[in-house]
């Protein structure tokens, strides 16, 4: 039980962003540029405080601070930079789904391998959230932002990889924040165009960067050793379900049917996913068994 309501402020931590975002430069209150340096400096000044407080140190191997900067920077760069062209929805839908293949793939090149039911219950899931954001407009797609968002996608899948194997979840998501935003920097000087900011939209930034993306991407790498890889895979398409509801909340944005159905078929496909027996702890009981017969 413990588990299941830490993942689910995780969820709904990474679901917020979405809404922060939407409501701070949907609203014109600041541009992406500004918004993402605030969010990664916010995070990274939140977490280093919450470390110095903890008398945690605030080290780890180069490689694998290298590794975590990498790809969050990978992520945020990807994600900022496809959304200038690229339909909400739609861009919703190529990120989960690259993240989805990138675990997966990688828990098919280990002992995590997934079973036929959990294939069936991610790709339910991935139906499930594709009936809900797939633009029904004839709104036509950017090859270059959907190439752009993928990259997203691969990024925070292998952070998300990366996070099942660090022993100080808040030290270790620290640095990777500190080590992302000296790299994110210079990329978003670069291709940044005019700034837009006010108070509100500061505020809505810092609590992005702070709160829902520096505390939420800590509590995701403390509860990810507890997930396989395709599990933790699967209950990401729950996002931006909670997105859209909080959308609608929040920002009053519509529900429609298409919300309704998909939100049952990613609910039921990450079911199948979470309750289906895992194959290789089935395959080396069953070899127990045997030899116990013999």
């Amino acid at each position: 039980m413990r588990l299941f309501i830490l993942l689910c402020l995780t969820l709904v931590a990474f679901a917020a962003n979405s809404v922060l975002g939407r409501a701070a430069i949907g609203n014109a209150y600041i541009d992406a540029t500004s918004f993402g340096l605030l969010r990664l400096g916010s995070g990274a000044a939140m977490l280093v405080a919450l470390c110095v407080m903890r008398g945690l140190p605030l080290r780890q191997p180069w490689k694998t601070s290298l590794w975590g900067g990498a790809s969050l920077t990978l992520y945020m760069v990807g994600f900022a930079l496809a959304y200038k062209d690229l339909d909400a929805g739609l861009g919703a839908l190529v990120l989960f789904a690259v993240v989805q293949i990138t675990m997966f793939a990688w828990g098919a090149v280990t002992n995590q391998r997934p079973g036929g039911l959990q294939i069936a219950g991610a790709g339910m899931a991935l139906v499930g959230l594709a009936y809900v954001v797939w633009p029904r407009d004839g709104v036509s797609v950017d090859l270059w932002a959907s190439f752009l968002m993928g990259l997203s996608g691969l990024g925070w899948g292998i952070y998300s990889l990366l996070g099942r194997g660090v022993k100080l979840p808040v030290v270790s998501t620290a640095l990777n924040f500190v080590w992302a935003t000296a790299l994110v920097l210079p990329i978003f000087l670069i291709t940044g165009g005019a700034h837009v900011i006010s108070a509100p939209g500061v505020v809505l930034a810092v609590v992005s960067g702070a709160v829902t993306s520096g505390l939420g991407y800590a509590l995701w790498y403390a509860i990810l050793p507890l997930l396989t890889a395709p599990v933790a895979a699967t209950v990401q398409l729950l996002v931006p379900i909670i997105a859209i509801l909080g959308g609608a909340l929040f920002l009053g944005e519509a529900i429609g049917l298409a919300l309704v159905i998909g939100t049952v078929l990613i609910l039921g496909g990450i079911a199948v996913v979470a309750l289906a027996p895992k194959p290789a702890a089935k395959r080396v009981a069953e070899g127990g068994a045997n030899r116990a017969a013999r």
